[in-house]
């Protein structure tokens, strides 16, 4: 089973954005639960911050694939986007953080759900976060014969996300805030992915991988 790669994503990211790469060398080599973690960060000029984490395990049977994107300079969403590949089964999940201090219109990232409404869904389950996830959020698992088709989507709904019209960032504050609401819950209430990295690095080290360079906030 294959997936689209995050650096085709990035691609997409760097079309509107220029990029610059930033020192993410404290991650090296890190392995957490079996699996080894590849992670790069990116200031992306006039959107704000992008990381990449990739992470292979247990013999090759799990593969997983994160991009995020916390804007600080355009007033749009946290944006993150989950790929997992385990046990012969295909999970994609992508959310939109409510972030913003303007309220604006997803109507193209809405269109492209809607063109891919017959995918399987996966029941998201309830989160902390319910209240700040926008309803252009998606999840979606399947086996290997829907994996192209997650791979387009994956493509189509970063595409129409980044076209999105919005308003450059006047109130710093305001949005750091509306970020640190988000970040900080993680690792407040925790989850799945948020306390592996707690267990195996420990609190300190997990806020710091965190705000410094997966969300650099």
């Amino acid at each position: 089973m294959k997936m689209i790669d995050l650096y085709d994503l990035l691609d997409i990211v760097k079309a509107k954005y220029s990029l610059t790469p930033l020192d993410t060398s404290s991650c090296d080599n890190l392995k957490v639960s079996g699996m080894k973690f590849d992670i790069k960060a990116f200031k992306a000029k006039g959107l704000g911050h992008i990381s990449l984490m990739s992470a292979k395990g247990f013999f090759g049977l799990m593969k997983m694939d994160t991009l995020i994107i916390t804007p600080t300079e355009l007033d749009l969403p946290i944006y993150s986007y989950d790929r997992i590949m385990a046990m012969g089964n295909d999970t994609l999940i992508t959310e939109m953080y409510d972030t913003m201090v303007s309220k604006i219109s997803f109507d193209e990232v809405k269109k492209v759900v809607e063109n891919y409404s017959q995918l399987p869904l996966r029941d998201p389950g309830a989160h902390w976060y319910d209240d700040i996830k926008l309803p252009e959020s998606i999840s979606f698992k399947g086996k290997k014969a829907v994996s192209a088709d997650f791979d387009e989507l994956s493509a189509q709904h970063l595409k129409s996300f980044l076209n999105t019209p919005a308003q450059q960032v006047t109130d710093q504050e305001a949005k750091k805030a509306r970020s640190l609401y988000y970040i900080n819950g993680l690792l407040e209430h925790g989850g799945p992915s948020t306390d592996v990295f707690v267990k195996a690095l420990g609190k300190e080290a997990t806020e710091m991988l965190f705000h410094d360079i997966l969300f650099g906030i």
